[in-house]
């Protein structure tokens, strides 16, 4: 485990991966773009760095031996909210769905470019989740209560408990019910409008947002697909 500086960086990112001088080649690129680098090789280290440099980005490996890099998003969203992108050498959807369902932002598979790596990371970070200029109000669609100043959502009182991602989506959706939004505008509100991932991802997270909701999507009661365009929210009975 070690460090690669830069100095009077603005941004923190912990790279973590196994594979010794993959990790340092990333750590390098992201550092000569002004980010203050911590480098990890196995997820024990990847944790304790994370409690301590409180990193803004984290960029890891899932496969890797001891704590997998599944096991570290899991962890790490129970005390930081930093974005996390998982490296991945297969590319089986499986892996990206179990990747993204404990809170990764974005997934990409080995081999890859560094460049479009520092890429995706500055257009994550550009954007900030919140960007409303006035103190937004609660809104109510039937038993849904989205709350965008405390970030809470309850159904039927009952509040649930939805990642960053998933909060974004729905509060792009809620505050306008009639608007049917594409993957694209979705992706430009949430994600950034420079983001260069697959638009299929707002899938997977709208999958678990509506799981969460207790929603269905063949019935659904909050979040509904328009064929052929995207999502919208179900109007209020």
């Amino acid at each position: 485990m070690s460090g690669v500086r830069a100095e009077a960086a603005t941004q923190r990112a912990l790279v973590v991966d196994d594979e010794v001088e993959l990790a340092r080649l990333v750590g390098d690129y992201l550092a000569r773009e002004g980010f203050a680098v911590e480098l990890a090789h196995n997820g024990e280290d990847a944790l304790r760095l994370a409690s301590a440099a409180f990193p803004d980005v984290v960029i890891v490996d899932v496969m890797m031996p001891g704590i997998d890099g599944v096991e570290v998003c899991r962890r790490l969203r129970t005390f930081s909210d930093a974005y996390v992108i998982m490296l991945t050498a297969r590319a089986e959807e499986v892996d990206t769905l179990i990747g993204l369902s404990v809170g990764a932002d974005d997934y990409m598979t080995k081999p890859f470019s560094p460049r479009e790596l520092v890429a995706r990371v500055k257009a994550m970070l550009r954007r900030p989740r919140q960007a409303t200029r006035e103190k937004p109000q609660p809104r109510r669609l039937g038993e849904l209560s989205v709350d965008p100043g405390a970030r809470e959502v309850t159904v039927a009182g009952r509040q649930v408990d939805l990642t960053r991602l998933e909060f974004d989506l729905l509060d792009v959706l809620s505050a306008r019910p009639r608007v049917a939004f594409t993957r694209r505008q979705l992706i430009e509100q949430v994600w950034g409008a420079d983001w260069g991932g697959n638009e299929h991802i707002v899938d997977v997270h709208i999958a678990h947002l509506r799981r969460k909701l207790g929603d269905v999507p063949a019935a659904p009661r909050f979040v509904a697909t328009v064929r052929g365009v995207g999502y919208r929210m179900v109007p209020a009975a």
